[in-house]
């Protein structure tokens, strides 16, 4: 394999590939708004440093498996145009990972914003 060049065409490879999943895919439109709102919420609420370091951690990880898949779809697709049932199943496999790593996420968010949110409704 041939070396690709400087560390900066590197990063920017990288963001073409993150701003490819967000003009094509619809889920990570919708990751990018709850990464907002969660965001927001998290600034809006003061967590702590450790609450921080978690969300974030809950949000990379989310944002890591979405474009882990969008990667998968993409090679799977191109070697395997046509159906076939191992293609079927490496898509839907990579998109489970999506949804645990969502599914974890919602639920570091239960028990962050949770307490604080139900005190506020109080």
């Amino acid at each position: 394999m041939r070396r690709r060049g400087s560390l900066l065409k590197s990063f920017a490879d990288a963001g073409t590939g993150v701003f490819h999943a967000l003009r094509t895919q619809r889920n990570a439109r919708i990751h990018a708004v709850a990464t907002v709102l969660v965001i927001g919420l998290s600034t809006a609420l003061k967590i702590s440093a450790i609450e921080w370091c978690v969300i974030l951690l809950a949000i990379g990880l989310v944002w890591a498996a979405e474009l882990l898949n969008t990667a998968i779809e993409a090679v799977v697709d191109l070697v395997s145009p046509d159906e076939h049932e191992l293609a079927r199943i490496a898509k839907d496999t990579s998109s489970g990972g999506v949804l645990m790593a969502a599914i974890v996420s919602v639920a570091v968010g239960v028990i962050v914003f949770g307490p604080r949110l139900w005190d506020v409704l109080e």
